[in-house]
């Protein structure tokens, strides 16, 4: 994979992938810079948000779960001093639907923590993650209710 970083000036970049896609970076004011894009720590979050969405999603569609709404969080903590890295992240699942059940989205967490997930893989040989899961059931009427929440702990390495 190759990544290129262009400068617009200031503090402020233009990020393009292998894919195409661009993106903006940039950084607070205070610092220099024009708030005109995403932080280089938000994409490192935001990657690790995307790559387990993408793995849980595809393995409830495959286990044949009626899922109508599906949504990572991810919280990170980070260090006070510079270089201010990540000292820890809570990632959350939130899914919706009809008869979800709570084994398939633990399963599909435990796949995605343990085998498929890439940016997880790398980011917990350096800080502890954890993984809570809360499972809604939608009603007639549109509305939502908790059915199940927990915490899944991958095996340590």
């Amino acid at each position: 994979m190759q990544v290129e970083v262009n400068w617009k000036g200031r503090l402020s970049f233009d990020g393009k992938a292998e894919s195409g896609f661009t993106l903006p970076l940039g950084t607070d004011p205070v610092v220099g810079g024009d708030n005109d894009g995403f932080r280089p720590m938000e994409l490192m979050a935001l990657s690790l948000a995307g790559c387990t969405a993408m793995d849980v999603i595809s393995i409830l569609t495959k286990k044949r779960q009626a899922v109508s709404n599906f949504r990572v969080n991810v919280k990170t903590d980070r260090a006070s001093e510079h270089p201010k890295v990540f000292t820890h992240a809570t990632i959350e699942y939130h899914v919706s639907g009809k008869g979800v059940q709570e084994e398939a989205v633990v399963r599909a967490i435990e796949l995605s923590a343990t085998r498929y997930c890439p940016a997880q893989a790398m980011l917990k040989q350096v800080l502890p993650i954890d993984l809570l899961y809360f499972i809604y059931e939608e009603g007639e009427d549109g509305t939502a209710r908790l059915t199940a929440e927990g915490k899944y702990q991958p095996p340590l390495t």
